[in-house]
This record gives structure tokens, C-alpha cells and sequence, in this order.
């Protein structure tokens, strides 16, 4: 009926670094066709918890700082991914009381974690749940970063490729072109 749609599978492996026999056994049903890895929690006590809850304890720019050196120490290891996904997920909660969200204040930090991937050999998601802001796609480039994806962090229908012809546009303009396929990573345009 749709002879040239083509569905991928792939799987977000959320601390892929922490959680390696989970993760191998996951992988082990594959084939997926591409592998996500993400970073949603940072050590709290002798446990884990997102930054949602730590903003409730910590001034939020320590908890963004301490965030940013934990994707630098996932990526950094042989945990099989090959995607970041969502390398600003702290902003998704950032407190009001904290005032606008302003990334230049963690310039280094970012540069740092987008130096890191992109040293890993992985590709970068713009991830358009919350904008991505453009200064970290420049960084990205910047830093070396060979690759994008998009995902939308979809968690309803309606969401599926939300802002998506944003995100392109955003990825053209930092230097960064479509595949041969539309299901292909988007490279380098130098």
C-alpha cells in the first residue's frame, strides 16, 4: 500500500553507561536501526534523580553544570549508542525563580560535553521538545560535531515530528545538510 515508506526502529537507553547488562539484553531483541543514548539522572545521596527534583535542593546552575560533565563521562565510554539525545534536558525543567534559561552562561560546560561527543565519534539530536537552542547546534559545529538527528521526545501522537521544519532549517543554517535518505544522519556541509 505505502511501498516507499520505510518505519525504523531504535531504542533510548537512558544511563547506557550505568545500566550495561540491561542494555545489552535490550539490544539483544534488536535489530534497531538506530541506538539513542541519554543521560536523565545525576547521583542524589546514595541514589539518582532528575534535575527536576535536585532544582528543588540546589541553585539550578550547579545541577546544569553537573549534568554537562555527566554526558562528557557517558559519551566517553563504549556504551553502545550512537545518537545523544536531548543534551539540554535540565532546560526542560529549569526553575522560574532561576529567571530565563540563558546558555551563554554554560558555554564552556556545553562545549565541553559537545567536544566529548563529538571526540566519541556520535551524532548529536535536536530534539525539539523545547527548542534547541541555536547557539548549542553552533557549538556543536564548532567542536566538531559531524552529525544531527531529530526526534521530537514524542510521548503523544500529535507530537510525532513536532517543529521538525524548524529544526531543519536550524541544522541547514549551522552547517549541517540532509542525507541521501530522509531517514540518513545529516552531515557536515564542509
Amino acid at each position: 500500500m505505502f511501498p516507499s515508506l520505510r518505519i525504523l526502529s531504535g531504542v533510548e537507553m537512558g544511563e547506557p553507561h550505568w545500566h550495561a547488562a540491561a542494555c545489552a539484553e535490550v539490544l539483544a531483541a534488536g535489530p534497531f536501526d538506530r541506538l539513542l543514548g541519554s543521560l536523565h539522572c545525576l547521583p542524589f545521596g546514595d541514589s539518582y534523580t532528575e534535575p527536576w527534583n535536585l532544582y528543588q535542593y540546589r541553585d539550578a546552575p550547579p545541577v546544569v553544570r553537573d549534568y554537562l560533565a555527566g554526558v562528557a563521562e557517558m559519551v566517553a565510554t563504549d556504551a553502545a549508542f550512537e545518537v545523544l539525545a536531548h543534551i539540554d534536558y535540565p532546560v526542560r525543567s529549569w526553575p522560574l525563580r532561576a529567571g530565563p534559561f540563558d546558555p551563554w552562561l554554560f558555554e564552556d560546560e556545553f562545549r565541553y560535553a559537545l567536544r566529548a561527543t563529538a571526540t566519541s565519534g556520535r551524532a548529536l539530536e535536536i530534539n525539539t521538545r523545547i527548542p534547541l537552542h541555536p547557539a548549542i547546534l553552533r557549538w556543536w559545529h564548532e567542536e566538531g560535531g559531524e552529525a544531527v538527528t531529530f526526534g521530537s521526545d514524542a510521548h503523544t501522537p500529535e507530537l510525532v515530528a513536532h517543529a521538525f521544519a524548524e529544526a531543519a532549517e536550524m541544522a541547514s543554517a549551522h552547517g549541517f545538510r540532509p542525507g541521501r535518505n530522509p531517514h540518513d544522519l545529516w552531515g557536515r556541509t564542509d
